[in-house]
């Protein structure tokens, strides 16, 4: 059975797993991008089971503006990047923001890669904006987590620029992108995990989370991350350790850690694979005790990466839009 420990008892855990253990393994750091998990290896990968979907591609959509390569922060001579897309014709008052986060196991993939969701979202009226951040070939836990912060405070800093309501500010994310969704949901302006750089003055909370067949935690007992007995996990990469080595900072990392009575509403959209999802029972039951709403929408005959293809692309982005206009009022 998962224990959940008070939140100042997680961050002691955090803070010791840093510093009375030896330095986190740098040997995941190659400085050259992995390219291992891309939509066309998910497809290969997927259509093995399910030889009917097909890969959704970019749209080109008269109703809606792209503007891309905008830096949303700049660390030393890094500057990170992310793509905006929003209606053309402005509305009457400010809107919904959904910062979308890719995945790839915290180590590959790229922004790119949600493009047609945020063109298709933002023809629904929202101003999307998909962020790169660091990944575990360049830096490790939590300076991925630091840079998906400062885009958030970046969209807060530039609300005005972009018509947003910054009370109506998502996180949504898929796969890795959905852990750190989620992390964001339940971790907002927490000092530990907010970095040093860009905006700081604003606030990094998120007002809903959508979680994309995403981990809510690394050590939950449902949780298949971990294992290295093949080849270093995913997992092991981004931390520096492996989960043997310093189970506390895999505890640390992981959203279940956290979620409370603050956590914003949260959506759940999840394919057939279980592991994926760890920690979600738990997580929800939290929300509960909380009278915080939580949705949670199920392809059972899914694979995790059902949010590229159809015929599961067009029904994910009808339950975001849904859940959005649900909490919102929209």
């Amino acid at each position: 059975m998962y224990r959940k420990l008070p939140i100042f008892s997680m961050f002691m855990i955090f803070s010791l797993a840093v510093k009375t253990l030896p330095a986190q393994s740098l040997r995941g750091i190659t400085g050259k991008p992995d390219t291992s998990y891309t939509t066309y290896s998910a497809y290969l990968n997927s259509v093995k089971t399910n030889p009917g979907i097909t890969i959704v591609q970019s749209f080109q959509i008269p109703s809606i503006i792209e503007k891309g390569d905008i830096t949303y922060c700049k660390i030393g001579k890094r500057s990170l990047k992310l793509d905006a897309f929003y209606p053309k014709t402005k509305a009457a008052k400010p809107g919904t923001a959904i910062l979308i986060i890719h995945g790839g196991g915290w180590r590959s993939g790229n922004r790119y890669q949600h493009q047609p969701l945020a063109q298709k979202l933002a023809e629904l009226g929202y101003t999307c904006f998909t962020p790169e951040y660091r990944l575990s070939t360049e830096a490790l836990f939590p300076a991925a987590i630091f840079d998906i912060k400062a885009a958030i405070r970046w969209i807060r800093e530039n609300a005005e620029k972009y018509n947003v309501d910054t009370s109506k500010i998502v996180a949504l994310g898929f796969s890795a992108g959905g852990e750190m969704a989620a992390f964001l949901g339940t971790t907002g302006n927490m000092p530990l995990f907010e970095g040093t750089n860009c905006n700081t003055h604003q606030s990094s909370g998120v007002n809903a989370v959508v979680d994309i067949d995403g981990t809510l935690s690394f050590v939950h007992p449902e949780s298949g991350e971990g294992d290295d007995s093949k080849k270093t996990s995913a997992g092991t990469y981004w931390f520096g350790y492996a989960k043997k080595e310093n189970p506390e900072i895999w505890k640390a990392a992981s959203p279940l850690s956290y979620v409370s009575g603050k956590t914003p509403p949260t959506l759940f959209i999840n394919s057939s694979v279980e592991r994926m999802h760890a920690g979600r029972d738990d997580f929800i039951k939290v929300l509960n005790e909380n009278n915080i709403y939580s949705e949670v929408q199920n392809f059972p005959d899914a694979p995790h990466s059902f949010c590229l293809f159809e015929p599961w692309f067009q029904p994910t982005v009808n339950y975001i839009d849904s859940f959005l206009k649900k909490i919102f009022h929209q």
